[in-house]
């Protein structure tokens, strides 16, 4: 990818997340907090989950700009797939970010991290939001 494009995709997410905001009905979403000890992000994570199927991701909180753009990212591959089709998307971004084979067919805009590698500070930074995820649809195994 381009790094211009990289940037530009990044910047945008971090600019103007997608869903960052609470849901109306919190009482069809579960809710997980996820952070980052060593640096400000502290997201909360909301995701309602029907009939084996993401309806919605929604996030508040504070971030750096890469767990703010990453989050946004990741909410918009997520929302309409179901539980299995995205656990294959979130192992696929984990193995890019750890730099193992992946899929980069359905990864999407997530492709602006396919080097983040090289700062490893940051890998958990982009990871960080898939870690709350992955804790909440393992509820559903």
């Amino acid at each position: 990818m381009d790094e211009n494009l990289r940037r530009e995709i990044i910047l945008d997410h971090y600019t103007n997340p997608l869903n960052k905001k609470i849901p109306e009905n919190k009482e069809n979403y579960e809710k997980i907090n996820t952070n980052n000890s060593s640096c400000i992000d502290n997201l909360d994570i909301y995701i309602e989950i029907k009939d084996n199927l993401i309806k919605d991701i929604c996030f508040t909180g504070e971030a750096c700009a890469i767990s703010t753009s990453s989050c946004s990212i990741m909410i918009h591959n997520l929302i309409g797939k179901t539980i299995k089709e995205a656990k294959e998307y979130i192992l696929n971004f984990k193995n890019m970010i750890d730099e193992l084979p992946y899929n980069e067919d359905i990864l999407n805009e997530a492709l602006a991290y396919n080097n983040i590698y090289k700062q490893n500070n940051r890998k958990h930074c982009a990871f960080l939001p898939y870690e709350g995820i992955l804790k909440i649809l393992a509820k559903y195994e």
